[in-house]
């Protein structure tokens, strides 16, 4: 008698590109199809998915699959071992059997942005992401829809696809603030929004990273968070982000004020972490911050 294996959250998909658009001057959009990508659950929200590129040098992806396939690639040589880089989900069409995913042009520094640049209809890449045949919870998914209060969402361009794809799969009665940096003007994009939700883009331009975010967000938690309203005031532990990773989520979210969900650059982002929470004193439990990338390393590009 064959034995089934159970089905894992997570599965490898060998997927090529249908197509390339470019967006804008920075955002360039990839749409993936593959035969079994009708099993690619649509989770929404940030969810985070891997994208295995071809090694330097070749153009097929070779990555291991079943459970194990993290430990093999691993152990596989460098010269065969795929770069493997972290992407959120824009959009799924499994009826189509498509998936997209929106890529950053970070100049030519890391092996994702030398990809996108060149990727055309038909080459091959692999996609780990959640396995719609799994009943229960895929992981990879850091936002919590607030029960109560408001909303407050905030990141760089790495965090914009992640920033859309949560406000496309919010209630309409949500209220609050979105506020996206991105390199310049051009790179804002049409995105639906709540009613109650106000989105600002806000160009860089020759500015550095957090220029136009850190003043943005510190405006707008002073404009969502009532003086009355009592929080949690006090210090919380620095991060080293040369050493450690900013990534600090709660798991649920308690009746609160105000709820912020933050991505980008770690350094940008530790700031930010600094003033909601050591210097406004917003409760701990409701607040998700994620370095993204860290500027002057290649791994993020």
């Amino acid at each position: 008698m064959t034995q089934t294996l159970p089905i894992a959250p997570w599965r490898v998909f060998a997927v090529e590109v249908r197509a390339v658009h470019r967006l804008s001057p920075s955002f360039v959009r990839v749409t993936f199809t593959g035969p079994d990508l009708d099993r690619f659950a649509d989770n929404g929200y940030d969810q985070r998915i891997k994208l295995a590129l071809p090694p330097p040098d070749r153009r097929e992806v070779r990555l291991p699959d079943g459970p194990d396939w993290y430990a093999r690639w691993r152990g596989l040589p460098e010269p065969e071992r795929p770069p493997i880089r972290t992407y959120t989900v824009r959009a799924v069409r499994p009826h189509l059997a498509e998936v997209d995913v929106d890529l950053v042009l970070h100049g030519d520094g890391g092996p994702a942005t030398r990809w996108a640049r060149r990727a055309r209809p038909g080459d091959p890449i692999a996609i780990i992401g959640p396995d719609a045949g799994y009943e229960g919870d895929h992981g990879g998914i850091e936002f919590r829809p607030p029960a109560t209060g408001r909303l407050l969402l905030a990141g760089d361009e790495t965090a914009a696809p992640a920033i859309a794809g949560i406000l496309e799969r919010l209630a309409p009665d949500v209220c609050g603030r979105a506020l996206i940096e991105v390199p310049k003007a051009e790179d804002a994009l049409p995105l639906v929004t709540p009613p109650g939700v106000e989105l600002t883009w806000l160009a860089r331009g020759s500015g550095a990273y957090g220029s136009r975010l850190v003043p943005a967000v510190t405006a707008a938690a002073g404009d969502l968070v009532d003086d009355h309203v009592p929080v949690a005031a006090g210090p919380v532990p620095d991060v080293d982000i040369d050493t450690g990773i900013l990534w600090e989520v709660p798991a649920e979210v308690p009746p609160v004020p105000l709820y912020a969900w933050l991505a980008g650059e770690a350094a940008v982002i530790r700031t930010l972490r600094r003033h909601l929470v050591s210097e406004r004193g917003l409760d701990r439990r409701a607040v998700a911050f994620m370095g993204y990338w860290r500027l002057g390393r290649a791994d993020g590009s």
